[in-house]
């Protein structure tokens, strides 16, 4: 029986490498599938992973009706077997309820991967309708970790090195970049206290002293 799987995980955990071993398991098996995406760093129509992975995807516009796009390559002949979802929380809701239609549907087996929550802690839409409607929601068993070593368990925008908590839910960038929007993964305790690994540095170097009281003679 086809399933929905949903695979999520924060920024920096493997997502797009197990996207793409994923397809490449199927197809090593003579299966023939279809690989979405949307908005991925490396560009239009790519799936990358920081591992220096990247096949050739559909690129998932707010106007594709991902149902349709299926029937029609089947009704054309086309073989599908499966289908994989990367960068799946910046689909529309309604995409989502879409694949599942396909699963349910057409016996397709539909493979989402994505990050489920924003920088400021909020469920991304696509996300939040996975998590309703998925058959399975599996958390990725690579940690990402916090600058001080903790498992990383959010994600935080910087602007110029420092934490923001406002602005547009949907900027791609990525970690490690010294960009002026970038992103950074962190632990609850460092989110929440808006300590980013460069706001940790400044802090072990800063050049004020520790107060103290001189003991006076006697």
């Amino acid at each position: 029986m086809a399933e929905l799987t949903y695979y999520c995980g924060t920024m920096d955990s493997g997502k797009s490498t197990l996207a793409l071993q994923t397809a490449h398991n199927h197809q090593s098996r003579g299966r023939t599938g279809l690989i979405f995406t949307n908005q991925d760093r490396a560009g239009v129509g790519v799936i990358s992973s920081r591992l220096g992975l990247q096949s050739a995807a559909i690129e998932v516009g707010p106007e594709l009706d991902i149902h349709r796009f299926v029937v029609d390559q089947l009704s054309i002949g086309s073989r599908v077997d499966y289908i994989i979802c990367d960068e799946a929380q910046f689909y529309v809701p309604l995409q989502i309820e879409q694949l599942a239609k396909v699963v349910d549907g057409l016996g397709i087996d539909v493979y989402a991967f994505g990050i489920l929550a924003d920088f400021r802690t909020k469920l991304f839409p696509g996300s939040a309708r996975l998590v309703e409607l998925a058959d399975r929601v599996n958390t990725l068993q690579v940690e990402a970790l916090c600058w001080c070593g903790s498992r990383a368990t959010h994600n935080a925008r910087t602007v110029n090195g420092v934490m923001v908590t406002e602005g547009e839910q949907v900027v791609v960038g990525d970690v490690g970049k010294s960009d002026e929007i970038a992103y950074e993964v962190l632990c609850r305790r460092h989110h929440m206290r808006q300590v980013t690994a460069r706001a940790s540095r400044a802090g072990h170097i800063s050049s004020d002293p520790l107060p103290f009281i001189e003991p006076t003679s006697k």
